[in-house]
């Protein structure tokens, strides 16, 4: 039996939640770092995952899959089901993201004040 994910896995201040520096789609690298530890189910998925629809995590995992970084089995067993893992490809990410995660917790402050800035800027402009 596998140690589930935690609920709380990705909170909302999560350093990838502010990461700019994109691996696929936006849920993307909560995927690979999900699947990190071997093969999940899709209910397992949503355990942390519980902000994203069942509709973009199924279109995020298909990208992936298409992409060769996860690999999707089918059990034909008495209850059927799905998994999904992480192929070499998509192990190989987990160094670079580990370190893109590293620069944004590092940089967290900075990335925080250019998007409030931007944002109170772009208030104006529309007021104006």
């Amino acid at each position: 039996m596998r140690e589930p994910l935690p609920a709380d896995m990705f909170d909302e201040l999560c350093p990838s939640a502010l990461n700019p520096i994109r691996f696929g789609d936006k849920w993307a690298p909560l995927v690979i770092r999900c699947l990190q530890h071997g093969p999940r189910r899709f209910s397992e998925l949503r355990v942390p995952l519980n902000r994203v629809t069942p509709k973009v995590l199924t279109q995020s995992l298909r990208s992936l899959e298409r992409d060769g970084l996860v690999k999707r089995t089918v059990y034909d067993e008495a209850t059927p089901h799905v998994e999904y893992e992480l192929t070499p490809l998509g192990r190989s990410m987990l160094e670079p993201m580990a370190v893109a995660c590293a620069w944004a917790e590092e940089h967290w402050d900075e990335l925080l004040d250019a998007r409030e800035s931007y944002d109170n800027a772009a208030r104006f402009d529309r007021a104006g």
